[in-house]
């Protein structure tokens, strides 16, 4: 365990122990009375939810980043007719809520197709919606490395692939880790959105508890937990990823 990593884990913990003691403060002086046994009596549904949710998101981020990646590529083609439908596709997945394309997805076009999961259904929505904007990420990225640098890799003789490959794609993805990583952990949140179609995620399983045992904080507190779970680890990662592709300019 390397040293940034326990100081991120240790503000962690002390940023957890502060807002714990906030809450206990805050609802102490209002005099709330927990009910922690049904929370428990209910731990396995919840557990399951949380998987579903970690199997959501990793599916729906490798069919974003295929997504984004192919966009992208169709944004910059010389190809007309491609150019112009990927960039339609972008604006109009960027352009309109994702609990619109969630509902039109899955009760328009997956019935008309006669796709009855709402589990893969939603996890390709999921995707597509969080694609565009990986698309633009991604465009963003390679189009701000400057033309010298391209026509210095000519100049010494590169191929396309090899300018590519040793010129482009490690700086591109330097600059494309921040807003992609933030983009991916917002693709896990908007994760709970899928409940709206029948998909038990977490926070579907955290609503049956609420309604089931007349309690509130003691499903939402762990929901936050458990995203924050996923969320932070991710974040840190792509920190070192950021540092593992950083050089001198």
């Amino acid at each position: 365990m390397n040293a940034p990593f326990r100081q991120r884990l240790l503000w962690t913990l002390v940023l957890a122990l502060g807002v714990s003691g906030w809450l206990y403060t805050t609802f102490a002086a209002v005099h709330y009375t927990w009910n922690w046994e049904k929370a428990w009596i209910y731990r396995s549904q919840l557990m399951w939810g949380w998987v579903t949710t970690l199997l959501v998101s990793l599916g729906a981020i490798m069919v974003s980043i295929v997504v984004g990646f192919t966009l992208m590529l169709g944004r910059r083609t010389r190809i007309l007719p491609l150019r112009l439908f990927c960039t339609g596709t972008v604006e109009l997945l960027r352009g309109s809520p994702f609990l619109v394309q969630l509902l039109i997805g899955y009760y328009i076009i997956a019935t008309a197709w006669k796709i009855n999961d709402p589990l893969v259904v939603g996890t390709l929505l999921l995707g597509l919606f969080e694609g565009a904007y990986l698309a633009e990420i991604f465009r963003g990225a390679i189009e701000s490395i400057g033309a010298t640098q391209r026509e210095a890799a000519r100049a010494v003789g590169f191929s396309k692939v090899q300018m590519y490959r040793y010129v482009i794609i490690p700086q591109a993805v330097r600059r494309a880790l921040p807003g992609t990583t933030g983009q991916l952990v917002s693709l896990i949140k908007d994760s709970s959105l899928l409940s709206v179609i029948g998909v038990e995620e977490l926070v579907q399983k955290v609503k049956i508890l609420n309604s089931s045992s007349y309690t509130a904080l003691e499903g939402y507190l762990p929901l936050a937990a458990a995203y924050l779970i996923v969320t932070l680890p991710l974040s840190w990662y792509a920190g070192r990823l950021e540092r593992r592709f950083a050089y001198e300019t």
